[in-house]
Formats: C-alpha cells, sequence, structure tokens
C-alpha cells in the first residue's frame, strides 16, 4: 500500500495526519489513558508532576501523599501494579528515585511498565554527557538541575494521556536541536 492511499484512507476516516504520528479524531480520543506521571525519591518528595487530566492544586498533595506511601511501602518482590482509588497505579524504582504513572483500568499495566522504562533510557541517553558515576550516585540532581529538559522529554513521549512516540532518537530531536542553538 503506498504511502498516498494510506493518507487519503486516513484522511477518510477523520484522522489527523498533520502531525508526525496518525490520531484519530477528537471524537474517538473520549478518555484519557495515562492520568498523571509523578517521580519522587526515597523520602517521598516529589522531583516532577505531570496530570493529564484536571486535579485541584489542593488536592495534588493529598493524591501524591496517598500514591507514594502506598507505592514505597511495598516491597522489592510485590507486584509493581496497585489499584488505587479509580486509579490503576504502574511504579518502578531506579536508584534513588520511583516513577509512578496513574492509569485507567482499561490501559494495559505492562505497556505502561515499558514506557516508563523507554523513558528512563531516553534520560540515561540525554544525559550520556554527564559522567556515568555522577549519574548513578546523584540522579536525583541530574533531573533537578534539568528540570525543563525532563519535561519536554516527557511532553514528546506523552500528549494528552497518550502515548505518542517511543523512539528515543525522535524524541531527543526536539533537545537536541536546542542544545545546538544554544552552543552557536
Amino acid at each position: 500500500m503506498s504511502q498516498w492511499v494510506f493518507i487519503e484512507a486516513a484522511l477518510y476516516y477523520g484522522f489527523d495526519v498533520s502531525a508526525r504520528i496518525c490520531r484519530p479524531p477528537l471524537a474517538i480520543q473520549t478518555t484519557i489513558m495515562i492520568k498523571f506521571f509523578l517521580m519522587v525519591n526515597k523520602q517521598g518528595q516529589t522531583r516532577l508532576s505531570k496530570y493529564y487530566e484536571n486535579v485541584d492544586i489542593s488536592k495534588r498533595a493529598a493524591l501524591e501523599a496517598d500514591v507514594v506511601k502506598g507505592c514505597l511501602s511495598r516491597r522489592k518482590d510485590e507486584c509493581s501494579f496497585v489499584e488505587y482509588k479509580d486509579y490503576k497505579l504502574v511504579y518502578r524504582q531506579y536508584a534513588a528515585l520511583y516513577i509512578v504513572v496513574g492509569i485507567t483500568d482499561t490501559e494495559n499495566e505492562l505497556s505502561i511498565y515499558e514506557l516508563v522504562h523507554n523513558f528512563v533510557e531516553v534520560l540515561d541517553k540525554y544525559f550520556s554527557r554527564v559522567s556515568e558515576l555522577d549519574l548513578f550516585l546523584y540522579p536525583e540532581a541530574q533531573i533537578m538541575f534539568n528540570l525543563d529538559k525532563v519535561h519536554i522529554i516527557l511532553d514528546e513521549m506523552i500528549l494528552n494521556g497518550h502515548v505518542v512516540e517511543t523512539n528515543k532518537s525522535r524524541i531527543l530531536a526536539p533537545l537536541l536541536v536546542l542544545d545546538k542553538m544554544v552552543e552557536s
């Protein structure tokens, strides 16, 4: 099937073909699959939070505290999927950081688990200029000093609660362009 036939078929069914990927029309995108994305340290302090649905700021602190408490209190041999209220929580630990993703009950937990690992691999690839010892001993510091870049990476991967990109080189392309602009 040629590319033009694919584009014509996508346009016929109302898909948005202006972006890098072919997204269904907004009428089909009714639910947000990923509700929130958190990075917390072992002490339970939130280092990065991104919400894909409207949550009052006053309720965010309580939600984060409950979610973090529930995930940090689990043993290493327990499953990384937890049911919490109307969310499913998928979490993964990397050194001193925990990444917790709140999803709907219809979302595939294993795909989100792999998304978290892909996110960490992208961070590792981008911050490879820093020595491995610094990344291993101070991963939280790298994220705290480059929080804007971490948000760009996350925004390239997840849009409006949906996974839109997993290719590491495509995710890092905007950051590499920004870095070239800063250097010149």
